[in-house]
């Protein structure tokens, strides 16, 4: 049992950071060109999304990584919901200690 658990926290899963989104007509979009900007709805000073599995499961802030970008976590949900993002169902143990 140990060893199957180990086994899937080894497993990856994709994170994404969400820096905004909107949506368009499929006019506007068979109309982007390179160099077109989509303004999005999101005042640039406000928190990233930190999506698993395309659920949200905090916040954050962008930042440089030497030259990459990052994200600084200021929000993540408890256990519960981050196993509910990975598409698992929380066990009573987990509840337990997620609360």
């Amino acid at each position: 049992m140990a060893s199957d658990l180990s086994a899937l926290l080894r497993l990856e899963v994709p994170v994404i950071v969400r820096l905004g989104e909107r949506t368009m007509s499929l006019n506007e979009v068979l109309g982007l060109v390179p160099g077109a900007i989509i303004e999005l709805p999101k005042n640039a000073e406000e928190e990233l999304d930190l999506l698993i599995n395309n659920k949200q499961i905090g916040t954050g802030t962008a930042v440089k990584v030497v030259e990459n970008f990052g994200i600084r976590i200021s929000y993540i949900g408890n256990l519960k919901a981050r196993i509910e993002a990975l598409g698992g169902q929380a066990t009573a143990t987990e509840h337990a200690a997620a609360g």
